[in-house]
């Protein structure tokens, strides 16, 4: 079936229209992927490897870069190392989307803007309700806010033609502002005891950054050692390291001329560079690296502890009422249009998609709870149980929804 006639209005062929169909590609077969590296972690953890599996992941490789961290492992390479350039590649997609794609307008902005904002925050508000009176849980009031791109398109393209272009469009938007709100959310509640030195030095490095694109310097090789300089000092800082990686990308030159000076720009060399690396080999990394959690001694109430049952909550009831209620919200105020050749049952399939929170809320869990095993792993129950319940139920309200009539 021709999915264009779902667009509301054809894209010039040298914007988001290609781009929106490589990062629908990419994002689709690296969330299958990330589905299938997420069970081989699980399928390891709970059988007679696990001791190795725990071994490798916490087998110290590298020198000692901070005092703080102490040796480097395999696990902290990935969380802090691999996920900075995850979190770059994030960047160029929220710059190039605010400046040239389907959110560089305020009228673009205002159907994904609301849902957004609003699955971002009844997941919470569900979450300090459900965990409320606990001691020591408050802190993880974030790891349901978040929606899992790879995972949630990755899904979505399984279905193929029973979720029209306007759908997957608006989910990827959302995903987007979703994206800003879970950096915000690292920078400013995830953040440690700051080194005002080094955050000093990143500051430098930042200014050298924009006078590079003063300069009109348009060769990678400045910006990816200035992005790698970034990640080290903000590293010592305090501040998440990989919240370098969104800094990062936000200096790097863009064009919206035409497309060959788009073409020529780096930031878009660089995004399509890193994509395919992020998409197929960092992100499965990371999810077998965080997904393995045994559940040899697991009862109904693990399950049930309020830690766990507040994250399945908030992602499973959270993002639907936040999504679908964001949504109509905007369309009954004439804030934004509905999307086209999409009925409200379909959209609420895809505002219950927005329930997998797999990658970014596995990844604040380990910030929110930093050295307790225990709680990390009861997060990733939580997490693992509301994102599969979130996407079977989603996969089988779009595949059966009835399509609207033309």
């Amino acid at each position: 079936m021709n999915e264009e006639r779902y667009m509301t209005a054809p894209l010039p062929p040298t914007k988001p229209r290609s781009m929106l169909r490589h990062l629908l590609a990419t994002e689709a077969a690296g969330g299958v992927l990330l589905m299938l590296t997420a069970a081989l972690a699980i399928v390891i953890a709970n059988s007679p490897w696990a001791s190795a599996y725990q071994h490798l992941l916490h087998l110290p490789v590298g020198p000692v870069l901070t005092d703080k961290l102490g040796p480097m492992t395999v696990h902290m390479w990935i969380n802090d190392g691999l996920m900075a350039i995850f979190f770059l590649l994030v960047g160029l997609e929220i710059k190039r989307e605010l400046v040239d794609g389907r959110l560089a307008s305020w009228e673009q902005r205002r159907l994904p803007a609301l849902p957004a904002l609003m699955g971002m925050a009844v997941p919470a508000l569900i979450y300090l309700a459900v965990s409320r009176g606990e001691p020591g849980l408050s802190e993880g009031w974030a790891i349901p806010a978040a929606t899992d791109i790879a995972f949630a398109v990755g899904a979505l393209a399984l279905l193929g033609r029973h979720a029209p272009l306007s759908l997957k469009v608006m989910l990827v938007s959302v995903a987007i502002i979703d994206d800003m709100g879970a950096v915000a959310i690292i920078a400013v509640f995830y953040t440690s005891s700051l080194n005002l030195l080094a955050l000093a030095g990143a500051a430098g490095i930042v200014a050298v950054l924009l006078a590079c694109n003063r300069l009109r310097v348009v060769s990678l090789w400045p910006y990816l050692i200035g992005v790698a300089a970034l990640w080290y000092v903000t590293l010592l800082s305090g501040v998440h390291a990989t919240i370098a990686g969104v800094v990062g990308a936000l200096l790097i030159p863009y064009s919206t001329g035409g497309s060959e000076a788009r073409e020529a720009s780096p930031l878009l060399k660089l995004e399509h560079g890193l994509a395919p690396w992020v998409g197929f080999l960092i992100v499965p990394a990371f999810g077998f690296a965080n997904a393995g959690v045994s559940f040899g001694d697991l009862g109904l109430g693990d399950i049930f502890a309020p830690l766990p049952l507040a994250i399945a909550l908030g992602l499973l009831l959270g993002k639907q009422l936040g999504v679908f209620g964001g949504v109509l919200l905007a369309v009954k105020t004439g804030l934004a249009s509905k999307p086209h050749g999409a009925s409200w049952l379909q959209i609420y399939g895809v505002a219950m998609l927005c329930g997998i929170g797999f990658t970014m809320s596995l990844f604040i869990g380990e910030l929110a709870f930093p050295g307790q095993a225990e709680k990390i792993d009861a997060a990733k129950i939580g997490i693992l149980l509301g994102s599969l319940l979130s996407a079977v139920i989603a996969c089988l309200i779009l595949r059966f929804a009835p399509k609207p009539a033309d």
